[in-house]
């Protein structure tokens, strides 16, 4: 008999009851009057606020910097942000009234989602209301010069390819190197075990910045080696990256029972035999969501490669903006670098989350 078949309705397999599906619709003709009231409150809070703010800015023009300074400072950007904290402050008491008096969890849960929908509102409306009271002007000349980063569009595609090259060559090395570090730190010999702890323990008690400049000033130019700054920043993050990698590893094998590693071993299979045929394919598969983890991070790190002085070819995103800053003395290439780190991260990040909901089934918690 396959599992399940023959289980009650709402129970597993095991006879286990477990929780009726509720999706969207269930929800939805749960809810009543004031907990459909305040979530529309709410939640129109925040239409009003982003919708009307792009249509008022719109209206007026996103650049010269001078006619979107005009756009925030105007009345009908007043008017869009004084009918957001409206809207917002008759979601929060609908939905505090209702969270009272809601007759269904559903409801309930629709009005708190109300309330919190129209804070939101009133909390992002209030911090526009005081950055309208600055120089707008100014900032929006210093910050948002659209059209200066016309000129520059190729240079920033490079310095994003420079991004992701340095962080995938620098995780690729610490990938092969952490799982070596993690096997040795694993050994039941001190003498094997120890030095794979110094390197660890070093590598991550300090920073990725001090290990940049120490490695090429200190190591690079004080020993005269001829190494280029690129190979030495792709190097430095694989040694960075090697430490984290290794408890990642490590963490993953520890995880596996122990009952699986003797049960290959009374089979006649070496340690190494089992390691590589039982316990690695199995652990590398839990490890993988946070070694994507570490991959994101190691993005954002490549900024500090800034401080080496990379040429304008091996430019990364963060040394892209500083370079243009000093040429044109205006801001706005940072908020470009950090467009483009987004772009760069947040499918990252997503990917992430998607892997760990397709790995998570039938996976125990990685533990040490």
């Amino acid at each position: 008999m396959t599992a399940g078949a023959g289980a009650l309705p709402g129970t597993t397999g095991d006879g286990e009851r477990r929780p009726p599906e509720r999706g969207f619709r269930y929800h939805a003709s749960e809810q009543n009057a004031l907990s459909i009231a305040a979530l529309a409150c709410g939640a129109g809070s925040l239409v009003l606020l982003f919708a009307g703010t792009v249509a008022v800015l719109t209206s007026y023009g996103w650049t010269p910097p001078a006619e979107l300074a005009a756009g925030i400072t105007s009345a009908a950007e007043l008017g869009v942000l004084g009918g957001t904290i409206a809207l917002g402050v008759l979601g929060v008491g609908l939905g505090l009234l209702g969270r009272r008096i809601a007759p269904t969890r559903p409801a309930i849960e629709g009005s708190v989602a109300g309330a919190v929908l129209g804070i939101q509102g009133i909390a992002i409306a209030a911090l526009f209301l005081w950055f309208r009271a600055g120089d707008v002007e100014n900032f929006s000349r210093q910050f948002f010069d659209f059209a200066l980063l016309g000129d520059f569009t190729s240079r920033f595609i490079r310095a994003a390819g420079n991004t992701v090259i340095l962080a995938l060559t620098g995780e690729a090395i610490g990938i092969a190197l952490g799982l070596v570090l993690a096997i040795l730190a694993l050994s039941s010999r001190r003498v094997v075990r120890a030095p794979a702890r110094v390197y660890i323990n070093f590598f991550r008690g300090t920073p990725l910045l001090w290990q940049l400049s120490f490695f090429f000033f200190g190591i690079v130019l004080g020993l005269q080696l001829g190494v280029g700054v690129y190979q030495v920043a792709i190097l430095v993050f694989g040694l960075n990256a090697g430490a984290y990698c290794a408890e990642i590893f490590r963490a993953g094998i520890q995880s596996i029972e122990r009952s699986q590693f003797e049960a290959a071993r009374s089979l006649g299979m070496s340690y190494l035999t089992a390691l590589r045929l039982v316990i690695l394919p199995q652990a590398i598969r839990r490890v993988i969501p946070p070694l994507t983890n570490e991959f994101v991070i190691l993005i954002k790190d490549t900024s500090l490669v800034v401080i080496l002085g990379l040429t304008l070819s091996q430019q990364e995103l963060l040394s892209t903006a500083r370079d243009i800053y000093a040429q044109t003395f205006n801001a706005t290439p940072f908020l470009a670098a950090a467009a483009g780190y987004l772009a760069i991260t947040l499918p990252m990040i997503r990917f992430v989350t998607w892997l760990e909901k397709r790995l998570r089934s039938g996976l125990t918690g990685i533990g040490a």
